[in-house]
């Protein structure tokens, strides 16, 4: 089995207090991480509808890997609201979207987000249209077209492969072949790897030792560099879809390595400590547009510093980074997560939680400017931004246990 179940499940449907009472009249304070999913649930958030925007299909599946996660997190026993009802209402209002492989190629790779909670749907109830909608997104990914390096184009747009689109397609591809296919195991891995090189080949920043936001492989686009294709930007959320995806992936991988797989454990390192170099020293988090700090306009978004907070706390975790006196991922992560809680999270009447700070969808479907980045819309509540501080937050957690 993919997933584990947890040892209890505890569905209370209000979430009117922040404490719960333990056997010995002690109270202890509910996580972050179990307040902020319960809040999303009780908002009815991550379902897919009619009013969906153009990210609804990552929401869900970016809350769904929280929420896959918590419950498998020692702060599961804190959760109040009923989440196998939720992911069960979540997966069934997406499975009738997905399980067309022709259509989905005209959906973002972000599609691929929603397979993991679609997987747990039906390993958990055996129903057999959870799986035609497995098939269908795995299938959708030999028919998405490529560009002329044989890399995933992002969306329908030409030739242009993001960052972003990795976190989906590392979150779904080595599990669907882990548990219809193991035999394949080896070549997945390999062509998850090659998606990756190409990225760092073509948007690899050498000023900052971060990521572009993407590249144009035919270099026609307003904005792609003349020589490499690439966007100008780095965007703090294309690069912490990146690495969360990375971490991830190199989770499945801790006991090889070596190889392309001990390059990319080298990169990841690279990208950690570039993170630490490129940390706002006032607030202890990261700017909106990395390689422009301090910038007029810039600001600390919220989404894609969680991002960065579960990225370095998960990589000290599974010993993928070593805190040392030059770098001390641990330090930097836990000051950033302060500030997560500090700045962004606001506390409700009704005793839910809500996020703030958490910029709307930015593409490349734009002129790709710095003043196209800090000019988009901040989302209250956004799911992306809610989910990413869940997956930070359990991390926190782990770590100060």
């Amino acid at each position: 089995m993919a997933f584990q179940r947890p040892l209890q499940l505890l569905t209370c449907f209000t979430l009117l207090f922040s404490r719960i009472k333990l056997g010995n009249g002690a109270a202890t304070a509910r996580p972050y991480s179990a307040r902020m999913a319960d809040s999303v649930m009780l908002r009815g958030q991550a379902i897919h509808d009619d009013s969906s925007d153009s990210s609804g299909l990552l929401q869900v599946g970016t809350f769904q890997t929280a929420l896959l996660d918590l419950v498998e997190s020692p702060s599961a026993q804190y959760l109040e609201q009923d989440w196998e009802s939720f992911l069960s209402r979540s997966a069934d209002s997406v499975v009738g979207l997905v399980d067309n492989a022709t259509q989905d190629t005209q959906f973002p790779l972000d599609r691929l987000s929603v397979g993991k909670g679609l997987l747990y749907q039906y390993e958990r109830t055996g129903n057999e249209t959870y799986k035609d909608a497995l098939d269908a997104l795995r299938l959708s990914i030999d028919l998405q077209p490529r560009n002329q390096y044989g890399g995933l184009w992002y969306y329908v747009y030409p030739n242009w492969s993001y960052l972003d689109g990795m976190f989906s397609l590392l979150s779904f591809l080595p599990l669907y072949t882990s548990a219809f296919s193991p035999s394949n195991s080896s070549s997945t891995t390999d062509s998850v790897l090659y998606q990756l090189d190409l990225l760092w080949t073509h948007c690899h920043d050498n000023a900052t030792d971060l990521l572009f936001h993407g590249y144009d492989a035919s270099k026609t686009a307003v904005w792609a560099d003349p020589v490499t294709g690439a966007s100008p930007y780095v965007w703090i959320r294309a690069l912490g879809w990146f690495m969360m995806g990375l971490v991830d992936f190199l989770e499945l991988h801790l006991t090889e390595l070596e190889g392309r797989l001990g390059i990319w454990h080298g990169r990841f390192i690279s990208l950690s400590n570039a993170l630490l170099d490129t940390v706002d020293e006032g607030s202890g988090a990261w700017w909106q547009v990395l390689n422009a700090p301090g910038r007029e306009g810039n600001y600390i978004e919220s989404s894609g510093s969680a991002m960065f907070v579960y990225t370095l706390l998960k990589g000290v975790r599974l010993g993928l980074l070593e805190d040392t006196v030059k770098n001390n991922y641990t330090t930097v992560a836990e000051r950033a997560y302060q500030t997560l809680v500090e700045r962004f999270v606001d506390e409700n009447e009704d005793g839910t939680l809500s996020y703030n700070g958490t910029v709307g969808v930015c593409s490349l479907n734009s002129t790709a400017s710095y003043e196209y980045y800090v000019n988009q819309p901040l989302v209250y509540d956004s799911v992306l931004g809610s989910a990413a501080f869940i997956r930070a937050s359990i991390e926190h957690e782990l770590y100060k246990a």
